[in-house]
C-alpha cells in the first residue's frame, strides 16, 4: 500500500455561505493530493502529458463527515491499496482536520488515455515500476478486482474521454 499527505489550509474563497467548504472544491483537493503524490514518487503530469497520455476521471465519490471551514489546515491523505492494473488506478482519499478528526472520504477511478484518441492505454511501464515497491509480489501478480472486458481495438472509446464530446 502507498501512502501519502499533502496539506491545504483553507482559503475564504472555498467556502460557501454556511462557512463551509464548498462540496465541489473536494475535487481540487482530490487533484492536489494526487499530483503531489506523483511528484513525490518521481511522476509528473507535465511528463505524461507530453508522451501523449492522459488521466481523465472515471469516477469520483466522496462522503462527508464534518465540515471543514475557512481558515483549516487540512491533511489530504492519498491512499492506493491495490496495484493499478490495465488502464485504471484508483486512488482513495480521507481528509482531516488539526484536531486529527476524519472530515471527508472519497476516491477517484483514474483511467490512463492516448491524448490524440481518448482511447485507454495500458499504465506506462515506468509508472508501474515506481508504485510496485509498495505491493507485495502477490498483489502484483493476482487481480485484485475482476479484469476489464477485452475490447475488440476498433471498438469505440467510451465518450466521456473522446476529444470533441466536452
Amino acid at each position: 500500500m502507498y501512502s501519502h499527505d499533502t496539506q491545504i489550509r483553507v482559503r475564504y474563497a472555498e467556502t460557501d455561505q454556511m462557512g463551509y467548504v464548498y462540496h465541489g472544491n473536494y475535487a481540487a483537493f482530490f487533484e492536489v493530493a494526487r499530483t503531489e503524490a506523483f511528484r513525490q514518487l518521481g511522476i509528473r503530469y507535465k511528463d505524461l502529458e507530453a508522451d501523449g497520455v492522459g488521466m481523465p476521471v472515471g469516477e469520483i465519490r466522496t462522503r462527508f463527515r464534518r465540515p471543514a471551514r475557512y481558515d483549516d489546515l487540512l491533511t489530504v491523505r492519498l491512499l492506493l491499496k491495490q496495484p493499478a492494473e490495465g488502464s485504471r488506478v484508483l486512488f482513495e482519499y480521507e481528509i482531516y482536520n488539526e484536531a486529527r478528526e476524519l472530515l471527508t472520504e472519497g476516491h477517484t477511478l483514474m483511467v490512463f488515455v492516448n491524448t490524440a484518441t481518448g482511447r485507454p492505454v495500458p499504465i506506462p511501464a515506468d509508472i508501474q515500476a515506481k508504485l510496485a515497491p509498495y505491493f507485495s509480489e502477490e498483489e502484483l501478480t493476482s487481480p485484485l478486482t475482476p479484469p476489464a472486458p477485452k475490447l475488440p481495438a476498433d471498438s469505440p472509446a467510451p465518450a466521456a474521454f473522446i476529444k470533441g464530446n466536452e
